[in-house]
């Protein structure tokens, strides 16, 4: 029998937070500080209670009072900017009890308020800070240690690879965050990406900004700017997660989102999928066709939309026709949104081609109330 091939389907593997590789490496540092423990494992318990061992890659005294370790981080199967890099921490020894934290190379420092860490600190989030501190507090139990740690994470070229990130938009400076709420990272999750968009809207409306523009990618992030020209801080890059972006302005509900993307991704969110990422919701023609009709189409222009090979093929020949698909569509996209968010919120929807020009356009309605679809 012929050997399965590479390509063939397998379950996808979870991997691990950058918040769970600081704990490793900082619990991994203080062992060695407190017990002359050299070790080339280190195993931490998550926020749920399991159990994971992390390989280390180096542990070692930098002075009596000083210790380095690291590991590679493992995002197992998401796909992750940080997947393969060097988490580590510098733990120190301290006379005063407690542990502080600090942001060695490749670890960026927060500039802007809106965030979960205050202004000025090392963007180490809450839960990975309190993973940290319970596994040092307890390691300090059972040595009778009475004195505390300063403790400094990092990233091998943590700067470069936040250049990817949103964190410049959201004034993160000098490298990454150190993020994570499980320690564990779902495979096509994409939980620290949907975290940026958080963050990113928190940060605009906690510096005041009432319009922001939620955009799919660079082409609509420019026709953002050309309508609006927003500061930089209200330009939010959700990619294909559109859900995480209508769900997370309930926490922070500014006066008006815009929402500015491909035609085809808006297709999908007008039939009601809030993650337009081609694994998880596809291209309907035939529901395009059936929007067609509101839009005036006839029986031979929807058969030719049902046999389209793309969704432009499908705007473009309604174009010809002059049949505003992309307004019904841009339409029916504002109406789930408002369905989703705050009465207090007005939303648009721009549709945008691969240019950049605009194919359709709905304009301001409130959440929870659209306006009525035509036809």
């Amino acid at each position: 029998m012929r050997e399965e091939s590479p390509e063939a389907k397998r379950p996808l593997r979870s991997g691990y937070t950058t918040g769970a590789c600081a704990t490793a490496t900082s619990l991994a540092a203080a062992r060695l500080l407190l017990e002359g423990l050299v070790t080339k494992t280190c195993t931490i318990t998550l926020p749920r209670g399991q159990h994971v061992e992390f390989s280390l890659t180096d542990c070692h005294l930098q002075s009596p009072r000083v210790a380095f370790a690291s590991t590679i981080k493992d995002a197992g199967d998401d796909p992750d900017v940080t997947h393969g890099a060097t988490v580590f921490a510098e733990v120190a020894l301290h006379d005063e009890a407690g542990v502080s934290f600090y942001a060695a190379p490749g670890v960026g420092t927060v500039t802007r308020d809106g965030l979960s860490i205050n202004k000025g600190e090392a963007a180490i989030n809450p839960v990975p800070r309190q993973m940290m501190r319970s596994h040092l507090e307890q390691l300090a139990q059972s040595c009778h240690y009475k004195g505390g740690f300063k403790v400094h994470i990092g990233i091998k070229n943590g700067e470069q690879i936040a250049t990817k990130t949103m964190n410049p938009r959201l004034g993160i400076v000098g490298g990454l965050s150190i993020l994570g709420t499980t320690g564990i990272v779902r495979p096509f999750s994409c939980s620290a990406y949907i975290a940026s968009i958080q963050q990113g809207i928190d940060v605009a409306y906690k510096n005041g900004l009432q319009h922001i523009a939620a955009c799919t990618g660079s082409t609509s992030e420019a026709r953002a700017q050309k309508e609006y020209q927003l500061p930089e801080m209200g330009l939010i890059e959700m990619g294909d997660f559109v859900g995480a972006v209508l769900k997370h302005i309930k926490h922070a509900p500014v006066a008006k989102l815009s929402l500015i993307g491909g035609f085809g991704k808006f297709s999908k969110l007008a039939n009601g999928h809030m993650d337009l990422h081609s694994r998880s919701s596809s291209i309907d023609l035939d529901e395009l066709a059936s929007k067609a009709v509101i839009a005036g189409a006839n029986s031979e222009l929807c058969e030719q939309i049902k046999q389209a090979n793309t969704s432009l093929q499908a705007l473009k020949l309604c174009q010809q026709h002059n049949v505003p698909l992309g307004n019904i569509v841009c339409e029916q996209a504002r109406a789930v949104a408002a369905a989703v968010i705050p009465t207090s919120v007005a939303v648009e929807v721009w549709a945008v081609n691969k240019q950049g020009d605009v194919v359709g356009h709905a304009d301001w309605c409130h959440g929870k109330r659209p306006r009525r679809l035509k036809g």
